[in-house]
């Protein structure tokens, strides 16, 4: 029987990057899988690959006004057939962390997102509309509470970091890579998305808590 994860603790700062990100190249294993899966830099950190697109639309359930210039400016607009009064019924990429991109900055997107794991280990943070924190390891041990799938809802902000494949303090980490499927319903697009700033983030939580977690903020 599966345990029950352990509570948030008083202190966000107890959790610590197990890599930090570094110009160095990838280790092989590592270029081999970007290779093989034809993975690029993404805009929050780490690599992706875009799997698939509905050919399929909805009616969009959002305003048709974008999330974030910001976002936009970074990305470089919206994709050229966009049409803000639809949306894909759903996308899909591959998304990765690894030891020299290690971690996905704080974001939110108007949409839902079902994460699936396919290899590896990692840390998810989230703040939810209510400013409450909610955190949790994401890999192949559930018997200590580790999940192999889980769901974001729209509006919640979500960063992301790289574990090491063991918990032991003693040893230098080791990993080759958090790689995950995320399945957006309705299908990602930029104008629905946004990076959490200092301003938004101090405005939910207090100092102390903000000043923890800024390490996970895009700046």
């Amino acid at each position: 029987m599966a345990s029950t994860p352990p509570p948030l603790p008083d202190r966000l700062s107890a959790f610590k990057p197990a890599f930090h990100p570094s110009e160095l190249g990838e280790s092989p294993a590592v270029q081999q899988t970007l290779a093989q899966l034809s993975l690029e830099p993404h805009v929050e950190g780490g690599y992706f690959h875009v799997t698939d697109m509905s050919t399929e639309t909805i009616a969009s359930p959002y305003p048709e006004t974008p999330l974030s210039e910001r976002t936009l400016s970074l990305v470089g607009g919206l994709r050229p057939d966009f049409d803000p009064a639809r949306r894909l019924l759903s996308s899909c990429i591959y998304y990765y962390l690894t030891p020299r991109r290690p971690q996905g900055s704080f974001h939110r997107n108007r949409s839902r997102i079902i994460h699936t794991l396919h290899r590896g280990r990692g840390r998810y943070v989230l703040i939810h509309p209510d400013g409450h924190i909610e955190t949790y390891i994401v890999g192949f041990d559930t018997d200590k509470g580790e999940r192999m799938q889980w769901i974001v809802e729209g509006g919640v902000w979500k960063a992301s970091f790289l574990l090491g494949e063991r918990d032991d303090p003693s040893e230098e980490p080791r990993s080759e890579g958090l790689l995950i499927t995320e399945t957006v319903v309705p299908g990602f697009e930029y104008a629905d998305h946004e990076f959490l700033d200092r301003g938004r983030c101090t405005e939910m939580l207090s100092h102390d808590r903000a000043a923890e977690i800024d390490w996970l903020i895009k700046h």
